[in-house]
Formats: structure tokens, sequence, C-alpha cells
């Protein structure tokens, strides 16, 4: 069978392995509005490339598609391809309420053709065990149901706010409810909604309130159900529990491990020692088998892999047969959690709405800021408009975090791979803050997305008279792993930059081809490096800081007793304001670093004095880092054949750790730049005032 994927964002990687990895059916087709987005899909899988539907369906290219666009689009696809003949996977949330769900379903009756609700969490062997227990009553008579989501999401913290679940308060149900209802609904039947409570609400710049969590209390045929949901920094519980009178299963469905509680008949002595022994030996158990799993297929079947590879088969099987597609993802369950969901959303209470002014006048902007969403780029903005400044933003969409600032921000949806639309944005502009950037997985993939689209801009840039440009390039692109050198703007990059990681080699190549044009055709350009930036809208979970396992345990990189080169999102703006307008900023770089204080050590002691957060901290051995790292690399090439899998080099992982320490001066000396010297306001804005936990 000839499966076409539509939509080649993040879960579409998802799909696609999952089909190669099942064999349940041939990736025949990608089609996304990006031609280079399908490309990208494609080319990994050998299939053809369309940038419509309607010619993926002209060309007979496919059999089946899986719909993995975002939500909005989800029940006019569906339709159009059960229309064509197509059988349809479609990715959750399936549909945005009841009426679309119907749509769909009756588009599937008339056609004869398989529809499938992506609810893939149905799909881990754990569940079709729990399933099993509750319809052979070995759970006895169950009574209650509990359903949990709680799983920090950091984008209600530090963005990016144009995200499509971001954007309405009730999309964070409709992107994360499918995952809990279709567990009730599966197991129980049909839901009724009793009753929802949602806190914690977070204020979205220009964007008004989201909750961070949601209690619903339900009902389904015999069973009371609890779904809750939790979006703050917390620990990582996503499970079912379900209650009988002869036992009680909780599964772990983000880890695929399913453990059962029983009574026993020993007596008062024995029984609490062989009820734990019990558990013990079944924790094991699902260890084992999880990590033997794992380690036989390369990680191919982790959790989340196996629930996609369960939904994927289940839908083809189907498709092949002519059977109807098995219960767990059919039209019917589909139509129910739709139903729920819609029930719910009914019961949402008022939340507070963003302060949007009418529009007085159009914006004026001298300034653009590419990457203006993200998380120094909303706090440049906003600091260009308290100068006083009018703004342009270019981002991916015009849905943006400044809808409060009608009349001093204008947000323009360009591809930044679009010649004549920068140059059209950068029409007036004076200067450009170039915070763009692209983390790929290979050196080819880079140079097109990250190099060329930097060199697209200066050329813009040029060609519209822009008087300046700042480049943000970052620090990770200097050798920081010898102690007892001090880094200044003068310390060089590496000649040979490919034994770093894309991210810090990328970044270099994009500074020196600049540089090159700056020297040969008089670019007006200058280059900022930010440090480590932490502070109000930053994330807690910082990776310039160690490999984080959820929000409580992190391992530094290294001892962590070396001072981090942190810096403020406040300094941060000042500096590149001030390199956008000195005139002897042009053909300068700088490095953004605040003044030096605190290890990472005594950077997470802080948290805990600060807001009462014992975070468990780990030293990482670098050299165990990287011997690591060396073995999955011949694994990712010999074994998964990733061609271009990257080995970073000893003194690439000790440059994560920070070691050689930063100079300063230059910026303070010819920008007057003036970072924060003061530890305890330091502590203030970084930590106390950062929402780092979201409550």
């Amino acid at each position: 069978m000839r499966a076409g994927i539509i939509g080649a964002g993040y879960i579409a990687d998802w799909h696609a392995d999952a089909l190669r990895t099942t064999g349940a059916a041939q990736v025949a087709a990608v089609c996304d509005l990006s031609r280079e987005a399908a490309e990208a899909l494609a080319g990994a899988h050998g299939a053809q490339v369309f940038t419509s539907v309607e010619a993926m369906i002209a060309a007979g290219a496919v059999d089946a598609v899986h719909i993995c666009t975002p939500p909005q689009l989800h029940a006019d696809l569906a339709v159009q391809c059960l229309e064509a003949g197509l059988h349809c996977l479609v990715e959750k949330p399936v549909a945005l309420s009841l009426a679309e769900m119907e749509r769909m379903a009756e588009a599937a009756k008339r056609s004869g053709k398989v529809l499938a609700s992506g609810h893939n969490f149905l799909g881990i062997p754990g569940y079709r065990r729990l399933k099993s227990m509750v319809a052979e009553g070995r759970l006895g008579r169950v009574a209650q149901a509990e359903i949990n989501w709680h799983f920090p999401l950091a984008p209600l913290r530090s963005g990016p706010y144009g995200l499509w679940l971001l954007r309405e308060p009730g999309n964070l149900l409709l992107e994360l409810g499918p995952h809990l209802v279709a567990f009730a609904v599966d197991l129980f039947g049909p839901v009724e909604i009793r009753h929802l409570e949602v806190g914690r609400p977070v204020d979205l710049p220009g964007m008004g309130e989201r909750p961070q969590v949601w209690r619903v209390f339900a009902r389904a045929g015999e069973v009371d159900v609890s779904f809750n949901i939790s979006l703050v920094e917390i620990m990582d519980d996503r499970s079912v529990t379900v209650r009988g009178s002869s036992g009680m299963a909780r599964l772990d469905y983000a880890s695929d491990a399913l453990v059962v509680h029983r009574e026993n008949t020993a007596d008062i002595v024995a029984n609490p020692f062989l009820h734990q022994m019990a558990l013990a030996g079944q924790h094991l158990r699902e260890g084992m088998v999880n990590g033997a799993r794992q380690l036989v297929s390369l990680n191919r079947k982790s959790a989340y892999a196996l629930s996609f590879q369960g939904t994927v088969a289940a839908f083809h099987a189907a498709a092949k047969s002519g059977q109807p597609v098995d219960a767990r993802f059919g039209p019917e369950a589909g139509l129910e959690v739709a139903r729920a969901l819609e029930a719910t959303l009914d019961r949402l209470p008022h939340l507070k709405a963003p302060h949007i002014p009418a529009q007085s006048r159009k914006p004026q902007p001298r300034a653009l800021v590419i990457g203006g969403t993200g998380f120094i780029g909303r706090h440049l903005t906003r600091a260009l408009v308290a100068r006083g400044e009018d703004v342009r933003v270019l981002s991916r969409g015009r849905i943006g975090p400044f809808a409060d600032l009608p009349d001093q921000v204008e947000t323009m949806g360009v591809s930044l791979k679009d010649a004549d639309g920068l140059r059209a944005a950068m029409a007036g502009i004076e200067v450009i803050y170039n915070l763009a950037r692209s983390l790929e997985t290979t050196w080819e993939a880079a140079l097109e997305n990250d190099v060329g689209v930097a060199l697209g801009i200066a050329r813009a840039a040029q060609e519209a008279g822009v008087k300046r440009l700042v480049y943000t390039g970052t620090i990770a692109s200097y050798d920081m792993s010898d102690p007892g050198q001090r880094i200044t703007e003068a310390t060089g990059f590496a000649e040979d930059m490919s034994d770093r990681n894309l991210y810090a080699r990328s970044k270099a190549e994009c500074e020196r081809q600049l540089l090159q044009m700056h020297r040969e055709t008089g670019l007006p350009l200058t280059i900022a490096r930010p440090g480590i930036v932490v502070g109000p809208g930053g994330p807690l979970q910082h990776w310039g800081i160690g490999r984080w396992h959820g929000a409580g345990a992190v391992r530094i990189w290294g001892k962590g007793r070396n001072i981090l080169p942190f810096v403020l999102i406040g300094d941060v703006c000042d500096g590149l304001i001030a390199m956008g307008d000195h005139p002897e900023a042009i053909g300068e770089s700088f490095n953004l670093v605040g003044e030096p204080m605190m290890s990472a050590r005594d950077y997470f002691d802080a948290i805990h004095a600060a807001l009462g957060a014992r975070i468990t901290v780990r030293p990482g051995n670098l050299h165990l880092f990287w011997a690591a790292d060396a073995v999955k690399y011949r694994l990712k090439r010999h074994v998964l054949g990733r061609k271009g899998a990257v080995r970073a080099s000893l003194r690439d992982w000790k440059s994560r750790a920070h070691l050689s320490p930063f100079d300063n001066a230059r910026p303070k000396t010819l920008l007057g730049w003036q970072p924060e010297s003061d530890r305890a306001r330091f502590v203030d804005k970084a930590i106390r005032d950062a929402n780092l936990f979201g409550f």
C-alpha cells in the first residue's frame, strides 16, 4: 500500500518512521505547502513531493493518507481525500468540533474508505494489556478511573506564542484532551462531562490568559472518571489508573509501564512486605522489558514510537483488508471524543482577555526584528517600543504576541527564503536585527537553512539600503574547553569546525561569510554573541547549563563549579539596541556576557533559596558524554544508515561546560553597555521574577 503524508512538520516524522519500522505501507508521497519541508521528509524515504493535495490526488500516487497538518485543516482535507477514494488517518485533534467530526464520519461512510483517529497512545502494548484486564474482569468491578497529563508545556512561559495550541484558551484542551478522553471512551464507553475546573492561569503577552491546570469530572457508564491536565514545571505523570474491587492498575503510558496492585491473603505481618515485593517485581519486569526493547531496536521502539507504530499498523491493516478499523481508532470513537471535548469547552469559564486597543495609526517602523516571536525577539521588540520606536516583526505567520501594541508593532508573515518578500519587508527600514536560527540534523541542511538564509537576508538588506544589520551568533562557536584561556572578541573560532556540534559550526560559518560580505561589499554588519540568557520568559530547563531529565533533575555539563556566562534578557536587549545605534559598531562583534557571578551549582542553589525548589543536580562527566556520543554516532552511521550524523569532539563537549572565562570589557567600553552587577538584583530578575515553574 502506498501512503502519502500531508503536512511535513514534526509529527510527520513519527508517522513516516512508524511506516518504515512496521512495514505497514510505503511512504510514497509527501505533500506540504513548503516544498523545502516536503523534500526534506520525502528524501529520507524516496517519496514523491507535492505542494498541493489536488496534485497528489490527480497523480494517483497514493492509496491512503496520513493527515498531519495544523488541526484547523483536518476536516476539509479528510473529506477531500475520502471523497477521492483515499483511506485517511488523521492526527489528533481529529476535529475541532463535533460537527466537523460528523462531517468526516459521513464522508467515510459514503466513500466506503477507512477513517482512523490518531489517538496514538492507545497503540502502545501496555494499554492493550490494561484493556484486556478490564474487559476480562481481572480488576473486579471497576468503579473509578483517573487519567492524567502532568507534563510541563514550556511555550506557555517562554514561547513561541504563535503555536496553534496557544492561540485560543480552548486549544490547549483540544490538543491534549484527546489523549485522555480516548482512553476513557475505549475502556468504558461514551463519556458524560459533569464538571470543569481550571486554574493557574498565565497571561500571555498580548493574548490574554491561558489555564495551565484543567480538572474534568465525568462519568462513563458506571465508572466515575477524572481527567487531570497540569502544564506547569512539575514531575512528569502521564498515566491511567483504574480502580476495581479486585485490583488497581496504573499504566504509565509515556513509558509503556503497567503495574497492578492486588491484595494478598498473608497475615498482617507478611501482607505489606509481600504487597511491596510484588510491586517491585512488576517494576523490575517493566523496566527490563522496555530497556531491552529499546536497546535491541536502537531506540526505535520507545514508548512514543510504539504508540505510533500500533496506530499506523491498525489503520493500514484495515485499509488493506477492507474490514472496519480497530475500535480504538474508529470514527465512532472519534465522535465520542469530540462530543466530550465540546461538552467540556462549553463549561470553560470566562478568562481574562487581552487588552487590545483600537489601532489609531499605522506603525512607521525603522527597525525590523527577524525572529521577533522568540524569547530574545519578544523582549527586544518591546524594549524598542519602550524607547519610542515602531517595529516591524517578521514571523512565519501573522499571529504574534504584540496584539496589545497595534500602533507600534507591525507583524508580517514572510518566508526567509523569499527574496522579493524580504526586500518588501525591509522598505523604509534602517536597522535589522536578525535573531533567526535553524536547528538542523545534517551539515547540508544547516548550509541551506541557516547559512543560506542568513546570507539571503544580508543580500536583501543591502539591496534595500538598510543602514545596519545586527546578526546574532553564539558564544557556543568558541572553543571554551580550556579554563586557562580568557575569551574576548579577539579570540577566533577554530579554522576547522567540522568536529563541533552543528549549531556552533553553523553559526560560525554564518559569521564567516557575513564578515566576508562586509569586507568585500560593505555590508553594514555588527555581530552579537549572547551568553546564557536568563530572565522572564526564559526556560527553566535551559540546555546551556546541562542535560535535563524533567523539571526536577539535571546533569550539568562538567562539575558545575566554574563561573558561567549568564546574562539577563534585559541586558541583552540593551546591548543589541546599542549595537544598532552606535556609529562605531559596524564591522565589530560583541560578546554579550554579564558580570561573572554564578556557577551552575550557585544558580541551582539560588533557585532553591529564592523559590524553595530543590532540583536534583548531578555532575556530568564530559569524557563519558563524549564516549557515549561516539557509540551513538557509530550506530547512527553504520546501523541506522544516517550518513549525515555528526560526531562532536571532546573539546566540543568540554565547551558545553563553558570552562573558559569571558571578558566583557569591549561592549562596556565601546557601547557603554552596563550589565547587571548586583548579585541580589540579578537573582531577582533571573529567578525570583522569572516565573520559571509557571506557579
